[in-house]
C-alpha cells in the first residue's frame, strides 16, 4: 500500500489529519471498521465535535416476532425492540520522541517529519494490539489480567458463544475446568469454524453477520493466531478441503476489502490471520497443552471511539539544544456486550458480537 508524506507548506493541523489517516489506513483491522451498527468494528467520533468522556454505542437485535396478516389488528401485536446500550469511557494515549541539536532554521514541519514515521509505527502497534486485547476481554478486562472469579462470571453468561476444543459438550461453567480438559490434538479445522458459525447463528440474542453488497451475501470473520493457522491449514486429509475450497474461491468478492491480504473463506465465513493472536500464558489445557483463541466476529463485535484524533506538540529543551515533538489523542477500544436482564444495559452480559473457542496449539 502506498504511503503518503507530509510535505513542505503544511500546517500542523494538517499534517496531524494527514498523521491519523495514514496510522489508522495502514492498520489490517481496517477493512473491517465502519460506522454503523453493520460493522465488525464500529466506529464513534461525536466526542471530537462535544466535550465529554463516554460515548454510548447502540446495541439493536433482530425482530424474532411473526407480525400479522389479513385484518388481524397490529395494536397490542407489537414486539418489543430488545435493545441496550453499552458506555465506554475514553482515556488519553501520548508519547514524544527527541532530537538533539536541532536546526532552528527548519520548520515545525520538518520537525515532525523527523519522528514522522517512528510514532506512526507506535501508533499502528497501539491501535492494533488494543484491538488483539479488545476481542479478548473478559467483562471489559484484558485476559492476562481477569482473575478466575471474573473468568467463571464471563463463562457463565456466555455459554451459548464460547467453545472449547471440538465440541459443545467440553463446556464447563468454571473456565479453568474447562480448557484444562483440552487435549494437544482438539486443534482447529474447518469443522470447528462450521460450528462457530453454527453457535452464532443459534445464540440469543443471535450474532449477525456482515453483509456484502457486492456478492449479495452475508458473512462472519474469524480472527486467527499463527499456530491455529498452521493447524487450520496444514496439508493433510482433515484441513485439505480448506485447500481445494480456496482455490477457487479468490474469484469471489475480489473488489470488497474484506476479502483481501492474508485471508481465506469456508462456510460463508472469512479467515484472517492475526499475528499478534497468541497463546495464552496463563493457562493451559491437559498435559500442559498450550491452548490459543480463536475469535469468530459479526456485526458489533468492537466498539472504538475518538473523542480527540492525533495531535502533534512540540517542545524545547536545555536551551533550545533538545527538541521533541509529540503525539497524542483520546480514544477507547472495547468488546461490547449486551446485558440479558430486561431494562438493564450490562446486567449479567454477554459478548454482543462474537464467538470464542479455545484451541489447542503446539509450539512448532
Amino acid at each position: 500500500m502506498a504511503q503518503s508524506y507530509a510535505v513542505a507548506g503544511l500546517t500542523p493541523q494538517q499534517w496531524d489529519d494527514e498523521f491519523f489517516r495514514d496510522y489508522v489506513r495502514s492498520s489490517r483491522f481496517k477493512r473491517y471498521m465502519g460506522t454503523d451498527e453493520a460493522s465488525i468494528i464500529q466506529l464513534k467520533e461525536e466526542l471530537t465535535k462535544k466535550k465529554g468522556d463516554s460515548v454510548t454505542f447502540a446495541l439493536v437485535n433482530e425482530l424474532t416476532g411473526d407480525g400479522v396478516t389479513g385484518n388481524t389488528t397490529l395494536k397490542g401485536n407489537e414486539e418489543r425492540l430488545n435493545s441496550r446500550s453499552h458506555k465506554l469511557t475514553v482515556d488519553v494515549l501520548r508519547h514524544a520522541v527527541a532530537v538533539d541539536d536541532w536546526d532552528v532554521q527548519k520548520s515545525v514541519i520538518d520537525l515532525r517529519n523527523a519522528a514522522k514515521v517512528q510514532l506512526r509505527e507506535w501508533a499502528q502497534k497501539k491501535l492494533r494490539d488494543a484491538i488483539v486485547t479488545g476481542l479478548g476481554q473478559i467483562d471489559g478486562v484484558a485476559f492476562t489480567s481477569s482473575t478466575a472469579a471474573q473468568r467463571n462470571t464471563w463463562t457463565a453468561n456466555n455459554e451459548d458463544r464460547l467453545l472449547f476444543g471440538l465440541a459443545k459438550a467440553n463446556y464447563n461453567a468454571t473456565f479453568a475446568t474447562a480448557v484444562g480438559g483440552l487435549s494437544a490434538g482438539e486443534q482447529l479445522s474447518p469443522l470447528v469454524l462450521s460450528l462457530m458459525k453454527r453457535m452464532a447463528q443459534a445464540a440469543s440474542p443471535k450474532i449477525k453477520p456482515v453483509y456484502v453488497k457486492e456478492m449479495d451475501q452475508e458473512w462472519y470473520v474469524a480472527f486467527v493466531g499463527p499456530r491455529a493457522w498452521r493447524d487450520l491449514t496444514e496439508d493433510n486429509p482433515t484441513t485439505n478441503v480448506l485447500t481445494l475450497a480456496n482455490r477457487d474461491a479468490r474469484v469471489r468478492g475480489v473488489d470488497n476489502p474484506l476479502f483481501t491480504g492474508d485471508s481465506l473463506v469456508w462456510d460463508g465465513i472469512i479467515i484472517r490471520q492475526i499475528p499478534e493472536i497468541s497463546p495464552q500464558t496463563t493457562v493451559s489445557g491437559s498435559a500442559g497443552a498450550a491452548i490459543e483463541p480463536v475469535y469468530l466476529c459479526g456485526a458489533q463485535a468492537i466498539g472504538l471511539a475518538w473523542a480527540q484524533r492525533t495531535k502533534s506538540t512540540t517542545d524545547t529543551d536545555d536551551y533550545e539544544f533538545l527538541h521533541g515533538v509529540g503525539v497524542q489523542e483520546i480514544r477507547v477500544i472495547e468488546k461490547l456486550r449486551f446485558g440479558t436482564v430486561a431494562g438493564a444495559d450490562l446486567t449479567t452480559p454477554k459478548d454482543h458480537g462474537i464467538v470464542t473457542a479455545f484451541v489447542a496449539a503446539a509450539a512448532d
